[in-house]
C-alpha cells in the first residue's frame, strides 16, 4: 500500500473559469508522463449530467456537495495533475484537504478570462451579465485562491507550453 505522500497529486490546478486549467492541466500531465483529472468530469460522471444541468435541476448547493466529494476522493487516489472547478476552493473542507498538496493557481486578469470563457458559454454561474459575475467571481475568489497556492503563475498572453515549463520547473 502507498502512503498518502506518494499518492498525492503530482499538482492540483485551481483558478477561475477561463485560466487554462484543462488546458495546462492535460499539457502538464504529459510533459509529466502522468494522468490528467478534472473533478467537473468526475461530478458529471456521479450526476449522470453536465455541470449545467445539475446546477438548473438541482441547485448550486447539491452540485457544491458533489463537487466537495469529488475533490476529497480525487485528492486521495489520483497521482497525476488534477484540476478543480473554479468554485471548489470556496467549501472548507476542500480547503482544509488542500493543505500540503502542490497546488498551482492559475491567474488570468478579466479580459483574457472572457476571451477564453466567451460570454455565451454554458458556464451556469455565468448566464447572467456574464462579465460583471465574472469579475465578482474573480475578486471574491483571489485571496483564497492566492492563500491555498503553493505556485502562483500568471497565464495572460502566453503560450501554454511556457506556462506549463513555468509549473514543472516550480515545483522540481
Amino acid at each position: 500500500m502507498q502512503s498518502a505522500e506518494q499518492r498525492r497529486p503530482a499538482a492540483v490546478l485551481i483558478g477561475p473559469p477561463g485560466s487554462g486549467k484543462t488546458t495546462i492541466g492535460t499539457l502538464l500531465a504529459e510533459h509529466l508522463g502522468v494522468g490528467f483529472r478534472d473533478t467537473d468530469a468526475d461530478v458529471e460522471a456521479v450526476a449522470g449530467k453536465s455541470v449545467s444541468d445539475v446546477f438548473v435541476e438541482d441547485g448550486e448547493e447539491r452540485f457544491r456537495e458533489l463537487e466537495a466529494v469529488a475533490v476529497r476522493t480525487a485528492l486521495e487516489e489520483h497521482e497525476g495533475v488534477l484540476s478543480l472547478g473554479g468554485g471548489a476552493i470556496l467549501d472548507a473542507s476542500t480547503q482544509e484537504a488542500l493543505a500540503g498538496h502542490r497546488v498551482v493557481y492559475l491567474q488570468v486578469k478579466l479580459d483574457q478570462a472572457v476571451k477564453r470563457v466567451g460570454l455565451a458559454s454554458a458556464r451556469p454561474l455565468l448566464v447572467l451579465n456574464p462579465r460583471s459575475r465574472l469579475r465578482k467571481l474573480m475578486e471574491e475568489r483571489r485571496p483564497i485562491y492566492e492563500r491555498l497556492a503553493r505556485v502562483i503563475v500568471v497565464t495572460d498572453e502566453r503560450e501554454p507550453a511556457d506556462i506549463v515549463a513555468e509549473i514543472a520547473k516550480e515545483l522540481g
